[in-house]
């Protein structure tokens, strides 16, 4: 198959897959001096997994329900009366959206850490959980033809671009594309996986989109085919089925996960 222009595709090479595809997206930050009550009705509201308690410029700690339970309920205090800061977990620690999770696995094993904040340029922007790690797949190295839309912005909406699916798990895929989509732009992804009747019409955001040993200034790259890294958004357990069915059926008789 080739893109739009009549250029073929290039062939990727499989990538480990990053922090970024299995984080549960989004920080839910506190100051140290908010009540365990109103910090335990934002777990609940925000649905997650901890909050990212900031004590000081540059003093954190994590509070999630275990600590509630344990530190205030079965002691028998009041969670009106006490502070986060009296029962948050320290020290936090921090890995970069774009790190393999072999790092972030690495990096729980050394600290006993069950919980990682995941930054970009050290900012957060989401938790990865060590259940998040048990269950990640190893992306898997595919060439499924696929339509993708740009939703959400009115001077793309409504352009359909034809690209390749080069790799893909539950939690997202690396396309191939000559058309450039910015990093944060929403799309919606449209393709069929081989053994299946009914497409599949698929939400994500870009998290990358570069094109590979080229420059962020290269003036080539206008003529070069884009890997555009997306994370899924809202996957129905339908679709999350589906494709991890399609992952079994592509599984190498041995193979060692990234």
């Amino acid at each position: 198959m080739t893109n739009d222009d009549g250029k073929p595709f290039t062939t990727t090479h499989l990538i480990p897959t990053m922090v970024a595809h299995m984080m549960t997206p989004g920080v839910v930050q506190v100051p140290g001096d908010v009540s365990v009550s109103e910090a335990a009705i934002l777990l609940e509201r925000e649905h997650a997994p901890c909050l990212l308690i900031k004590d000081t410029d540059t003093q954190f700690g994590l509070m999630t329900p275990t600590d509630i339970v344990k530190k205030v309920v079965a002691q028998g205090l009041e969670p009106h009366d006490i502070e986060v800061r009296t029962i948050m977990t320290r020290p936090v620690e921090f890995i970069e959206y774009d790190e393999a999770l072999t790092e972030a696995s690495t990096l729980m094993m050394a600290t006993g850490a069950s919980l990682l904040i995941v930054t970009k340029q050290n900012q957060p922007v989401g938790v990865l959980s060590a259940q998040d790690l048990m269950l990640s797949p190893p992306r898997r190295g595919a060439r499924i033809p696929v339509v993708m839309s740009v939703v959400g912005r009115a001077s793309a909406q409504g352009l359909n671009y034809n690209a390749m699916i080069t790799q893909l798990s539950h939690v997202g895929a690396l396309v191939e594309s000559t058309t450039k989509i910015l990093a944060g732009t929403d799309v919606v992804l449209a393709f069929s996986i081989s053994g299946q009747n009914t497409p599949l019409t698929i939400h994500g955001t870009v998290l990358t989109s570069e094109v590979p040993g080229a420059g962020p200034n290269d003036p080539s790259n206008r003529n070069r085919t884009w890997h555009i890294d997306i994370q899924f958004t809202d996957l129905s357990s339908t679709d999350l089925a589906r494709i991890r069915a399609w992952a079994l059926q592509t599984m190498p008789p041995s193979s060692n996960p990234s």
